[in-house]
């Protein structure tokens, strides 16, 4: 600083003073803040709004990532679909080519009859039920005004909810008293065809279960036969002998596989049946009951019927024969109620006495 003059040293502490002290009074031109409230206006929309929470944030995050999942899932749909076709199809092809000739000639006439009966049966529900569950809709909201309660408004399609309706971005809308989205029916599992779903999850757990248990001796014979560590001299099979060892394997070990897997799948659809749940339900009421304990309170799920009405429902059992004429034939009728009224806390009483 040697080289400013004194005079010209004190004026640039003057001016900065006075710019200190008169900052707060300095404000921009009318136009520069009228840009600057609408970037700030601008910026503000596209992540704000008065439903903004933590969950809308999180969905705004993950939206791309959430919208490959679902378009994906969408896609490989048909798929699945197709691989459970395929898949079925082989187990029928070994059982009728394999299996069945060993029955008749091994079996006693009881044993045929019973093998037979149940065997027929047993795919009878398998194809029905499988087939009304992928082509059965699952039922929506209505999309024109009317004077049904609703509970919410779906932030997507813009449309009231009814109470226990959920929005499935796989399919891309809403769906009445919603399950989940189903990749191997291609289809999401609603109030239509929840029924469905569970007697073909049933049907298809009880039919791997009995190929697996039936068919354990002759799957301990093939791999026995197949073994290559041999002492002496490996028995002369033949190709088809070979194949039938191979065939026999594969069967065993895909529906013993299938079996535990769906069993315990089916063994949990139960269990929400019997409270009155759907799938996204029980998270819903599991966040309900720790919520109301902080504040020393039940929760109780107001769509809980009691067990054996709850079963009544699901089912559609309006009297005693339609235990044997809708649960264990098949059948195509149509659930109780239509999906958008649902009586909360009812009576302790039957609601259909059967």
């Amino acid at each position: 600083m040697r080289w400013c003059p004194s005079s010209a040293l004190h004026l640039l502490r003057f001016v900065r003073l006075r710019s200190c002290t008169r900052r707060a009074k300095i404000t921009p031109p009318l136009w520069i803040r009228k840009i600057w409230a609408y970037m700030k206006l601008l910026v503000n929309s596209l992540y704000f709004n008065f439903l903004t929470d933590s969950d809308v944030v999180f969905d705004s995050v993950f939206e791309p990532l959430f919208f490959t999942v679902d378009y994906v899932t969408r896609w490989f749909g048909s798929v699945f679909v197709s691989l459970v076709v395929i898949l079925t199809s082989s187990i029928l092809v070994i059982a009728y080519l394999v299996l069945l000739p060993l029955v008749l000639n091994t079996y006693s006439p009881p044993w045929i009859a019973w093998h037979i009966c149940y065997g027929h049966w047993n795919l009878v529900m398998i194809v029905f039920h499988y087939y009304k569950a992928t082509k059965t809709s699952p039922g929506y909201p209505p999309t024109e005004k009317n004077d049904s309660p609703f509970v919410s408004v779906c932030k997507k399609c813009i449309i009231p909810k009814p109470a226990r309706t959920h929005h499935c971005g796989i399919c891309n809308r809403c769906i009445l008293k919603m399950d989940h989205h189903c990749p191997w029916l291609n289809n999401c599992v609603g109030h239509l065809n929840h029924r469905y779903f569970f007697s073909f999850c049933v049907s298809l757990a009880l039919g791997c279960i009995y190929c697996s248990i039936s068919g354990r001796n002759l799957f301990l014979e093939a791999y026995s036969a197949i073994e290559t560590n041999y002492q002496t001299p490996a028995p002369p099979y033949t190709f088809k002998d070979k194949m039938i060892h191979k065939s026999i394997i594969y069967m065993w070990v895909l529906t013993s596989t299938v079996g535990v897997a769906l069993g315990a799948l089916t063994m949990w659809h139960a269990v929400l049946i019997s409270r009155g749940e759907t799938s996204i339900e029980r998270h819903i009421n599991s966040k309900e009951t720790k919520r109301m304990a902080r504040r020393g309170r039940v929760y109780r799920n107001p769509f809980d019927y009691g067990r054996l009405n709850n079963w009544k429902l699901f089912l559609g059992v309006e009297k005693r024969s339609h235990w044997v004429t809708r649960v264990l034939l098949p059948s195509a009728h149509a659930p109780l109620g239509d999906g958008l009224t649902w009586e909360a806390f009812p009576l302790k009483k039957d609601l259909i006495p059967v």
